[in-house]
Order: structure tokens, then sequence, then C-alpha cells
């Protein structure tokens, strides 16, 4: 997994790397933002562009935040409340629109 989003998206989601990443792989979801793994192509133009510095690579993620790189992964690989099966990789996010569900880890948050 190239790039993990953590916790200082959760209620922020600015989207500014939404619109930065040319292959359209960051999902939303109803409180936090997700990089999907197979889709990502570890280019790294979303890490600059986040106002509250929640993206970094998985190596990199802050050891407060390290339960993200697992989490982050579930969103896409998990069947998520409300759907009927895991999202997997769709092929870009304005495929699917907003998810708006989260991890249950986020949601408890």
């Amino acid at each position: 997994m190239p790039y993990v989003i953590a916790s200082p998206c959760i209620d922020t989601m600015d989207k500014s790397c939404i619109e930065e990443c040319p292959v359209d792989c960051i999902y939303e979801g109803d409180r936090k933002l997700y990089i999907n793994p197979k889709e990502c192509i570890d280019c790294g133009a979303c890490e600059p562009v986040c106002p509250v510095e929640a993206i970094s690579q998985d190596r990199r993620v802050a050891e407060e935040d390290s339960e993200f790189v697992e989490d982050n992964r579930r969103f896409f690989t998990e069947v998520l409340d409300g759907r009927d099966e895991p999202l997997g990789a769709p092929g870009g996010s304005r495929k699917t629109g907003v998810i708006g569900v989260d991890t249950t880890m986020v949601a408890a948050l």
C-alpha cells in the first residue's frame, strides 16, 4: 500500500488530494478519505496538498496512526455497513461517487 490517509483527515476531508490525484484512487467515506492500494501508482501528488498532513507513505505513517495502514486496506477489502460486497478496485472514485460509509474503526472514533 503506497500511501495512507490517517486520523487528521477524520471530519476534515479537504479533498484537495482528490483533485490532485492523477489516477482517481482516493475514495470518500462518511468522515474520512481512503486511498485504494490497488489503484494508487505511488506518485505522491496527494501528500503535499493535504492541509492537515494526513497523507503519508505506508512505511512513514506516524506511530500513533499505524493502525490506519491496515484500516485503509479494510475499506476496500471488507464489506462495509450497508453494502453487499467489498468495494475492491472499481477503477476510480468518479465511477462510484461518494461511498458515504467508513470502516468500523473510523466510524467508532
